[in-house]
């Protein structure tokens, strides 16, 4: 610039003026600087070019070859060239004797117009043409635009040809599916599947929390590869978090899923964010039994608490019959051989089931009446919901299913209610004799009766029974004692209590119950530090053994020498453990160092051994002065506790293994 100041140059190009005279003056590399406040024309360039000026008495006149072109007139101390004044309206902007530079634009450019229009495509351009609405335009300039791109991009997912597995477990589809609002008796709320590409044959397997897929997955694994004696190659799921991971910057952070299929040699695809068709297979699955799962609880009477039943009983039957994926039944590719469906029933109809009861009477019924709810995965019979049973779940072999709906010799079907775990109260109305009411006894009498309590192992209320009040009510009036034969003169109406009554088992109990019994899908604690190691969680079992060690080295529990001469040295041993809540889910992991000291014997090496042992007459006495005294009681966990006090003896115990100290 004139002033020694630096501009930005947007661009260069010819910039065409159209003077008075109709002459074109076309300015060749011109400088387009939007900060320069007037446009300059240099005369040294026009000299180069061969334009002579004629400069006097406040004007000049431009000359090409003795040929006049035009002339200008000074303002504000500069030269300013006289324009066409049509010309001249459309590029200066007169503010307060200032001229702004505007873009020249062409009406013949297509891509112009489509700017004007809206962004509209180029077909519905050439139709205005074609009408004569738009004047022939110029389609040269045509390119790609970016705005249109920005704001017409729509989801897009290349359909390439689906390529199919030669053989079962070279890919594996998988998905959970959930949660649900109605949870399940044993509380779970997902389920997973896991579909061969190959046979398109399907395991379900149901969870409490998505973290336990990992845990589901090593089963699935374990258990096909024994069976088929093959191994998985690919598993193909979505990008969620359970599966995929995290990812940042630098690209993927695997989770504990993709960690185990690392350490198994098997390849992970995902689907792209946002594109779950990518993953049709198992989505496709998914509501397929979610649609067949309705159905069947829309055509049955029972509690919709037993969805869970009607999952794996879907899952059973798409495995055997015919799908447009495969040429055979899924169940026929996967094991070879022909499924058989003459044992099939209707989910959900009555039965009738006969139960091994070794205290049979010679005049009990010999069935209960139930409902059909499955298929036994690990032996040959039926799964039935018996609500009158103890044991409400049954799996029974002899059975006779009523599949028309209704019970023979019944006037109306069985209702099912959510709410029949409910206690109810027995009466029994004394019978009249020959047609003649008998005066002397009230119409309702109470009858002690003794209420079998039944414990549901899948976390439901108490279901009480009365058997015996049944009974009395068909006996004749003459047998019912009264220990008061005083005539009641009027009916008392006896007053019920409505307090919902609780459980005399507490769900702890059915909570560790449920922990005992799902062991298969928990792992095993390592009993080895070379076990730890070498298990999947490594990391962390490492991690609680460094924080062990840095806690008995902040207490000074003991002390680097070397061992005395005559002196033995006991050994170590790492006791691990894996605490988790009532779901079933991992909460965190424990590690102790603890000395073998069943190696010393008594009266040599010790003298005496103390257990830390908790009286219950004293937390009794606590609790006792706190509601006496109107006191807060607060209850706290000392991570490291040592009740010994203080060790007079010395014993040398061996560096654990991982923590040696050298020097």
């Amino acid at each position: 610039m004139g002033n020694r100041m630096k501009a930005r140059i947007e661009g260069i190009g010819t910039y065409r003026l159209i003077l008075d005279t109709k002459c074109h003056l076309d300015l060749v590399k011109c400088l387009y600087v939007p900060e320069c406040a007037r446009n300059l024309v240099s005369v040294a360039k026009l000299d180069e070019v061969g334009f002579n000026l004629k400069i006097g008495n406040g004007a000049f006149s431009l000359y090409r070859h003795s040929y006049y072109y035009g002339s200008g007139t000074l303002v504000d101390d500069l030269y300013r060239f006289n324009l066409d004044a049509m010309y001249a309206d459309s590029l200066f902007l007169v503010e307060h004797g200032i001229g702004n530079k505007r873009n020249v634009h062409d009406d013949c450019s297509a891509f112009l117009w489509h700017q004007r229009l809206g962004h509209i495509s180029k077909e519905r351009i050439l139709r205005l043409v074609k009408s004569d609405i738009l004047s022939q335009l110029d389609f040269t300039n045509w390119d790609v635009c970016v705005d249109c791109i920005k704001g017409k991009q729509t989801g897009h997912t290349s359909k390439y040809p689906a390529m199919r597995s030669n053989a079962p477990l070279e890919l594996i589809h998988t998905d959970i599916c959930g949660p649900f609002d109605i949870p399940t008796w044993g509380g779970e709320k997902y389920f997973i599947t896991f579909i061969d590409d190959y046979s398109w044959y399907c395991c379900l397997y149901l969870l409490y929390e998505k973290s336990q897929s990992v845990n589901t997955l090593e089963v699935f694994i374990d258990e096909v590869e024994r069976q088929l004696d093959r191994k998985v190659k690919v598993i193909k799921s979505d990008r969620g978090g359970e599966y995929y991971g995290k990812f940042n910057e630098s690209g993927q952070c695997p989770g504990p899923f993709a960690k185990f299929l690392e350490s198994r040699g098997i390849c992970a695809l995902y689907t792209i964010p946002g594109t779950p068709q990518q993953n049709g297979v198992a989505e496709r699955r998914n509501r397929t039994l979610m649609d067949m799962v309705r159905s069947m609880l829309s055509n049955s009477t029972v509690p919709l608490s037993l969805w869970m039943h009607a999952l794996r009983t879907a899952a059973y039957l798409l495995n055997r019959v015919p799908s447009k994926a495969v040429p055979k039944t899924p169940y026929e590719l996967w094991t070879g051989k022909k499924p058989s469906l003459r044992h099939l029933h209707v989910w959900g109809c009555s039965a009738e089931v006969r139960i091994y009861n070794p205290h049979e009477g010679k005049l009990d019924a010999r069935t209960i009446s139930g409902h059909f709810i499955g298929y036994s995965e690990k032996c040959k019979g039926y799964r039935l919901y018996c609500p009158n049973h103890s044991t409400r779940i049954v799996e029974s072999g002899n059975a006779r299913f009523i599949e028309n709906g209704r019970f023979s010799g019944s006037g109306e079907s069985r209702k099912v209610d959510i709410r029949e775990l409910q206690n109810e109260k027995f009466t029994v109305s004394t019978p009249t004799q020959g047609g003649i009411p008998t005066p002397s006894v009230s119409t309702q009498i109470v009858v002690p009766f003794v209420a079998s309590q039944s414990r549901d192992m899948q976390g439901q209320q108490i279901d009480t029974r009365n058997t015996q009040s049944e009974r009395i009510r068909d006996e004749p009036s003459d047998n019912v004692q009264f220990t008061n034969e005083q005539v009641i003169p009027q009916e008392m109406a006896l007053r019920r209590s409505t307090r919902q009554k609780r459980p005399a088992v507490s769900n702890d109990y059915v909570v560790y119950s449920l922990e005992h019994e799902s062991e298969l899908s928990i792992d095993k604690d390592p009993v080895s530090f070379q076990q730890a190691m070498k298990c999947n969680d490594s990391e962390k079992w490492f991690n609680v053994m460094k924080e062990e060690m840095k806690l008995m080295d902040v207490n000074q529990i003991w002390e680097l020498v070397e061992l005395p001469e005559g002196s033995k040295r006991v050994g170590y041993k790492w006791v691990f453990k894996t605490k988790r809540n009532s779901k079933g889910n991992i909460k965190r992991y424990k590690a102790r160092l603890v000395a073998k000291s069943f190696t010393q014997r008594d009266g040599i090496d010790y003298k005496e051994t103390f257990s830390p042992i908790f009286k219950k007459d004293s937390l009794r006495i606590i609790m006792a002065l706190v509601a006496q005294n109107d006191l807060e009681l607060h209850q706290m966990d000392v991570k490291t506790a040592f009740l010994n006090g203080d060790l007079e003896e010395e014993v040398h115990m061996d560096q654990p293994e991982g923590f040696i100290t050298t020097g």
